[in-house]
């Protein structure tokens, strides 16, 4: 049944363009997809570390920036990408190192502070990031003599993308090495006791989760084919954290749900309702109130009784009769 579920639901999106007519919302289910990768890149501090970020979005900022002055600079696509990724890991790096000097509180603080310094350096330095004004690139790569510049062929290939980080996010939680990341969130001191170097674990994992942001930068600069302050801004932080919260921490379906949800509400339910934040915040607290582990692992738990009670209630009627 889940692997049914899984080969529908993927036949679905790969057919998005097909039985969506409107380029608008196709565009919006591209955006579902890359901000999908961020929110699945968060989730693997927030959700299976234990270490909520909000500073993530200086990071992906960073990946944003970096390939615009790659491009601006006149190098190819194939350096752009591998520049961008490569910057982004080494900020990571840089972060983490920073960062992991605590935990809890500490830890928010300092990523905050992070995400900070990097939007500032985005709206003050203009010589370099051209300030408010951002930096406008042109043109898309061509994977294999494949042109992007359309739509429907743009969210193909970053749905491919978004294939290969979920499935690489699930090889990392059915690793070893996702065992002990989530050894380290539960028992760090039972697992730092067994001989676990606990501080080096969290390192990869920043560092992992800093690659798959550095992914989801490139792809919104892509989109976009602008790049400004407003990217790495502590909001884009709280979004994404917004993300993976509501949909459900530590699961792989639960960033992907949230990050539709909040695309879906900026983009879509704010062209008839005004007041849209409000609407997403008031969605948030009924998801905090009744599914406080988020929607998808509070659905399939309101399944489960919905379920149990409906086969009690016929067990019940077997009997009477």
């Amino acid at each position: 049944m889940k692997r049914a579920a899984l080969v529908v639901g993927l036949a679905v999106l790969a057919a998005v363009p097909l039985w969506i007519g409107s380029s608008y919302y196709i565009n919006v289910a591209t955006q579902i997809l890359f901000y999908a990768i961020f929110a699945l890149a968060v989730n693997i501090l927030a959700g299976y570390a234990g270490l909520v970020s909000l500073g993530h979005a200086g990071l992906f900022g960073i990946a944003a920036y970096t390939g615009a002055k790659l491009m601006t600079a006149g190098h190819g696509h194939a350096v752009v990408a591998a520049g961008t990724v490569v910057m982004t890991v080494a900020a990571a790096a840089v972060f983490a190192v920073l960062a992991l000097r605590g935990t809890g509180l500490s830890f928010v603080m300092i990523t905050v502070a992070l995400g900070q310094i990097v939007w500032g350096v985005a709206y003050r330095w203009i010589s370099l990031t051209n300030g408010d004004n951002g930096i406008t690139i042109s043109g898309r790569p061509a994977p294999l003599g494949l042109a992007l510049t359309s739509p429907r062929a743009f969210y193909w290939a970053t749905f491919v993308v978004f294939l290969v980080a979920v499935g690489s996010m699930a090889i990392f939680v059915a690793s070893p090495f996702g065992a002990s990341v989530r050894g380290t969130r539960d028992q760090p001191r039972r697992m730092n006791a067994l001989g676990y170097h606990v501080w080096m674990i969290r390192f990869l994992a920043f560092l992992l989760s800093g690659f798959w942001t550095g992914v989801a930068g490139l792809l919104y600069l892509y989109y976009h084919q602008f790049v400004s302050p407003q990217a790495v801004a502590l909001a884009a932080s709280a979004e994404a954290l917004l993300m993976v919260i509501s949909g459900g921490t530590a699961t792989l379906l639960g960033p992907i749900t949230g990050a539709a949800l909040v695309v879906v509400m900026k983009n879509v339910a704010s062209a008839y309702i005004e007041r849209w934040n409000f609407v997403l915040g008031a969605i948030f607290v009924a998801i905090v109130v009744f599914m406080p582990e988020g929607l998808v692992p509070g659905s399939v738990r309101m399944w489960r009784w919905a379920t149990a009670a409906w086969r009690s209630g016929r067990a019940r009627r077997a009997r009477l009769a």
